[in-house]
């Protein structure tokens, strides 16, 4: 009675949700990523229960859409983006993307980005079936965090990697406390993003920015649209598919064949007797498997109500275990 569902029309959770009468299911299409869904219910329905305007955030976003459908690349800000990602990176991904927003609203967008520019991108083919591996690895947190962190590399370190700024000019909507005469926190942002910005470029690294009024729900539906959109030309500049994710579902397939493998390593114990793990796994009918059974018996071993334990002193592989005490 306290519980509602995004999810698709069919499916596990859907039938749950009905099962037990939840209060409501909001649907989604199964075609939709969900790097790709924050537009959806799946980002919406949050965002309305947190008290954020939900019109103005797809306001922001339908704008972007359609300041990036400009055929023109030097009218279009999402073109620009992913061109200046393939200069950067030759087209091959050869440079890792950092982000640095001077914002702390905007702590977790290069987590956020991460996902949605490394599962995209990163792929071993092409559209033609030709192995290319492609992709943009993303990293950063935010500027004034890492002003301390790692700009000392960034500017004299190994060069392999360009910088993303996104500044904020509005720093704040009421007086605040000057925390050095004449100076607020804002100004410091400020003063750290073109400091950290020239010093950058006078090292030879290269770097553009995105610059952003404030930070309110039209402006950040903006901001996540132009990189979904950039994402999209720079997978087209490189011929790949950024929407689907085979590296996905083959990690999905082997955390479940690994699950079905540590039932499995739990039955053959409990017919008795002491074994290592070569010998578990032999009996579970993976004989081949001995590393990973081993990783799962210590896994088993050190959590209790599994009913596995280990016997004797540690001894790596030659580790004995029994089921039960």
């Amino acid at each position: 009675r306290h519980a509602v569902a995004v999810t698709g029309e069919s499916g596990e959770l859907k039938d749950l949700a009905v099962r037990e009468k939840w209060l409501a299911t909001f649907p989604m299409w199964d075609w939709v990523g969900g790097r790709t869904s924050v537009m959806s219910a799946v980002g919406l329905l949050p965002m309305a229960l947190a008290g954020y305007d939900t019109v103005a955030f797809l306001d922001g976003a339908r704008e972007m859409d359609e300041w990036t459908r400009a055929a023109k690349l030097a009218k279009n800000p999402a073109g620009l983006l992913a061109a200046m990602w393939h200069k950067a990176g030759h087209g091959r991904g050869e440079k890792d993307m950092v982000i640095l927003p001077y914002k702390d609203r905007l702590e977790l967008f290069s987590r956020y980005l991460q996902q949605l520019v490394m599962e995209s991108l990163g792929k071993e083919l092409d559209l033609h079936g030709r192995v290319v591996h492609q992709g943009i690895a993303v990293y950063g947190n935010k500027g004034s965090t890492d002003q301390h962190a790692y700009v000392q590399q960034l500017r004299d370190g190994v060069h392999n990697f360009f910088v993303v700024f996104i500044e904020v000019k509005k720093s704040r909507s009421r007086p605040s406390v000057e925390v050095e005469p004449g100076a607020v926190c804002g100004d410091f942002l400020e003063g750290f993003y073109l400091g950290t910005r020239r010093a950058l470029h006078d090292s030879g690294r290269s770097s553009i920015t995105v610059t952003l009024d404030e930070v309110n729900e039209r402006t950040l539906g903006r901001l996540i649209a132009l990189f979904e959109r950039a994402v999209g030309y720079y997978a087209s500049f490189v011929g790949i598919n950024a929407y689907h994710q085979p590296g996905v579902e083959a990690g999905k397939k082997a955390a479940g064949d690994a699950l079905a493998f540590l039932h499995s390593l739990k039955e053959a114990l409990a017919q008795g007797g002491e074994m290592t793990a070569k010998q578990v796994a032999a009996a579970a009918g993976r004989p081949g498997d001995t590393e990973t059974a081993f990783k799962l018996l210590e896994y088993l071993c050190a959590n209790p109500g599994t009913g596995v334990v280990r016997i004797g002193p540690r001894q790596g592989l030659r580790n004995r275990y029994r089921y039960g005490a």
